[in-house]
């Protein structure tokens, strides 16, 4: 599992759908997924900090968690099938008294358990699977740089460079 962040929420130029786009720590890799639009408004209020008058949805969700005697320990989103996100939101046993180590899983949407993720401050995991399949490179400039310093690299390379195992 990587762990991922919030880089910001996106429009779609083709239809206006939004996107919230996961970053990974080196900000290299980006991982768009298409959320809806009470999800987006969902996840942008938790990235600007607003808190409502009353719980909406996700706030309600984190009381509830919270009231049940667990908090959110991690979310994950591990699975890309027919692009489709699969997440789960993994709860721990909020008991340091008796030192209970009891997870629970929930199944979840990728855009739900993101925004609870952000309002219980838990990290945002992905796998290593669907960030192999689904992310796409944000940094273009240094990895051409790179690519161009391989490149150079090769080309510097001559058959004495390389030594026989064993000390020939």
């Amino acid at each position: 599992m990587i762990e991922m962040y919030v880089a910001g929420i996106a429009l779609d130029a083709r239809n206006g759908h939004p996107i919230v786009v996961l970053n990974d720590s080196t900000k290299r890799r980006a991982l768009p997924i298409w959320i809806g639009m009470p999800e987006a408004s969902a996840i942008s209020r938790a990235l600007d900090n607003v808190k409502p008058e009353r719980p909406l949805t996700h706030d309600l969700l984190l009381n509830v968690i919270a009231t049940l005697g667990y908090k959110v320990k991690q979310v994950e989103i591990n699975e890309l099938a027919a692009n489709t996100y699969y997440a789960t939101i993994l709860l721990l046993v909020d008991d340091p008294e008796h030192k209970l180590d009891t997870t629970k899983s929930i199944d979840a949407r990728p855009s739900d358990a993101i925004a609870l993720a952000l309002r219980a401050k838990c990290p945002i995991f992905v796998s290593a699977q669907v960030v192999a399949d689904g992310t796409i490179p944000a940094d273009f400039e240094k990895d051409e740089a790179e690519a161009q310093e391989f490149k150079k690299f090769i080309e510097g390379l001559k058959a004495s460079d390389f030594k026989k195992q064993g000390g020939e």
